[in-house]
């Protein structure tokens, strides 16, 4: 069963899902407030919440062929007190376009890549903040409380999530180390870290470079000279399936390599040959590439 969760400030907090047989129903869950406490990570709660300035968070999500995972994805948001959640497709053959209607997403279309994907999302929507959330990743509850705490700050611009991955095992809680140890200190986090930027510098860097790959480092390089990035504890979590489907090493291995390749000017054109997308055949990993 898929769950999305919908609520705005003065209204009813309802679950709305998908059942097996593809049927939508809804639950009356009671009245909730906007503001959620902020717990974990050790950064304290949000008691001045209602004092804060609104801030206002569109959640974009690019997809294509995500009918699996697309509705956590949007139940997250949507609990997270999303002001709106657009999904930008680039062309499902699958159910992604029905769902994302069905759970009260604006549903835009563009040409395929998750670039041009995200430009397409962000430019109808009307949040102050944007939050591009990858449609295999779910938003903690308190994320975009996280997020307005952050933004208090009038010289942080954007930043990203702690990751929590979907999968058991000391290699990926050494990854999702690696994953935040390079997003705080290095100020080079991924598309799959829940990238959010301030819309008035997310405009005036001019988005997403229109590149098939890398575009989310291109966009970080872009904000580091803008403000600082915030790191969130989040967690946010992430699906396993990509490590699990080419095998964590090789996965690793092949983000490093063209990372490497990036900064001594290899085009992203050709970086994206080496990069297939999540809905096409992959190479089984071998035993020791798992």
């Amino acid at each position: 069963m898929t769950r999305a969760v919908t609520q705005n400030r003065e209204s009813p907090l309802i679950i709305k899902y998908i059942d097996e047989q593809g049927k939508f129903s809804s639950v009356f869950l009671g009245r909730v407030s906007a503001c959620v406490p902020l717990d974990g990570g050790g950064r304290g709660a949000l008691a001045e919440c209602r004092s804060m300035p609104v801030v206002n968070v569109s959640v974009v999500i690019p997809a294509i062929n995500e009918q699996a995972v697309l509705g956590r994805a949007i139940a997250s948001a949507w609990q997270a007190t999303a002001t709106e959640v657009i999904v930008a497709d680039g062309g499902s053959q699958d159910e992604t376009p029905r769902i994302a209607a069905a759970l009260q997403c604006r549903l835009v279309t563009a040409a395929a890549g998750r670039a041009h994907q995200q430009n397409a999302g962000a430019a109808v929507a009307t949040g102050d903040v944007l939050l591009f959330l990858h449609a295999d990743n779910c938003l903690p509850e308190t994320g975009l409380a996280q997020i307005c705490e952050a933004l208090q700050d009038p010289t942080t611009v954007g930043g990203s999530f702690r990751q929590a991955i979907s999968a058991r095992g000391a290699r990926f809680r050494l990854l999702e180390w690696g994953n935040g140890w390079r997003a705080r200190w290095l100020g080079m986090p991924y598309g799959d870290q829940g990238l959010f930027v301030r819309r008035s510098v997310f405009d005036a860097v001019g988005g997403f470079a229109p590149v098939p790959l890398m575009e989310d480092v291109v966009l970080m390089r872009a904000l580091r000279r803008q403000g600082r990035l915030a790191f969130l504890p989040g967690p946010l979590e992430v699906d396993a399936r990509r490590w699990q489907q080419a095998g964590l090493v090789r996965q690793t291995l092949r983000n490093w390599l063209l990372l490497a390749a990036f900064r001594l000017g290899v085009s992203p054109a050709r970086l994206a040959q080496f990069y297939p997308r999540h809905d096409r055949p992959a190479v089984p990993p071998t035993r020791l590439e798992r």
